[in-house]
């Protein structure tokens, strides 16, 4: 019984610990909700997040009612090395807006983004898990490490047409915009928690700041499920939006996904539900592994296999 234990205490630890690059087996898509995910596609991997949406608006002071729908659309672009990732991030809306005395409709792109994220920090990279075999209790306690999150940042401006109804302004502009974003992988990986803080329109006269708050649950090799809580403000406009919904992975390069959220106020109160779809294209990925040096671990499994055989 020893021997066995001391056998699988050794290769245990000679074997090379392999981390591989941001690159997954599985497509990793930021669909259906809005926050943006810490890490990258992986270098020269193309992918497109896209959806349809319907919305519902009511305003209870205003008393209007709008009714409409809208394209979403998200290119990403892995370039030059696995922690960068080109955004390209684009919303076109369509809305008919009717109140006692007038309709009007409404229609342009809500929201036309290009931009860059960085992994900052990665929690994962020469990381190394250990397994004690003689100890379920030790295996299976709390992971502090969990709670230490991979951390990006986004960086890039809003692009804004002249006559845009969505705009405060009716002139054209540029405008920065940048995101810190924060990831964390909990329990046996199954449970994601992302949070982003957000840097909108700066430098305008109206700059808008928020966050968003995104927990996804893997149930099985096909089904995921979040919630979401998203929040911002500016002196234009104002608002809180709760969000859930489902994804199913099609196959490894592609999903589906559907989504409904709601505002938590009145003026105007808001519902909109969508589906949508992603793909990616990695037929130029090469898969990046890097050794992790164990040599401390691989000192300490020599002398413990030594002193086993002994006893």
């Amino acid at each position: 019984m020893y021997k066995i234990k001391t056998l699988v205490t050794t290769v245990f630890f000679m074997i090379p610990l392999i981390h591989y690059g941001q690159h997954t087996d599985q497509i990793n898509s930021n669909r259906p909700g809005e926050t943006m995910s810490a890490y990258a596609v992986g270098k020269s991997v193309i992918q497109v997040e896209s959806g349809i949406y319907g919305i519902q608006e009511n305003h209870s002071i205003l008393n209007y009612d709008a009714n409409g729908f809208g394209i979403d659309m998200t290119l990403r672009w892995g370039l030059f090395m696995e922690r960068l990732e080109l955004i390209g991030d684009f919303q076109y809306q369509y809305e008919k807006i009717n109140s006692p005395i007038s309709s009007i409709d409404k229609s342009a792109f809500k929201q036309t983004v290009f931009g860059a994220k960085y992994l900052i920090y990665d929690p994962f990279k020469n990381y190394e898990k250990q397994i004690n075999v003689y100890s379920w209790k030790a295996n299976h306690s709390f992971n502090w490490h969990q709670l230490i999150p991979a951390i990006s940042v986004f960086a890039g401006a809003n692009f804004t047409f002249s006559g845009n109804p969505y705009y405060f302004s009716p002139d054209a502009a540029i405008s920065p915009k940048i995101i810190a974003i924060f990831q964390n992988h909990l329990g046996d990986g199954s449970w994601v928690f992302v949070t982003n803080i957000i840097g909108d329109y700066i430098g305008t006269d109206y700059p808008s700041y928020g966050y968003g708050i995104t927990l996804t649950k893997g149930f099985n090799q096909h089904w995921s499920g979040f919630i979401e809580n998203q929040g911002y403000k500016s002196d234009f406009y104002s608002d809180a939006i709760v969000r859930g919904g489902a994804a199913y992975l099609i196959h490894d390069d592609m999903q589906i996904d559907a989504s409904i959220s709601s505002s938590l106020k009145t003026t105007p109160s808001i519902l909109y539900g969508g589906i949508g779809f992603s793909w990616r294209y990695d037929a130029n990925y090469k898969e990046i592994r890097m050794k992790v040096d164990t040599g401390d671990s691989d000192k300490k499994a020599k002398r413990r296999a030594k002193k086993t055989k002994k006893g």
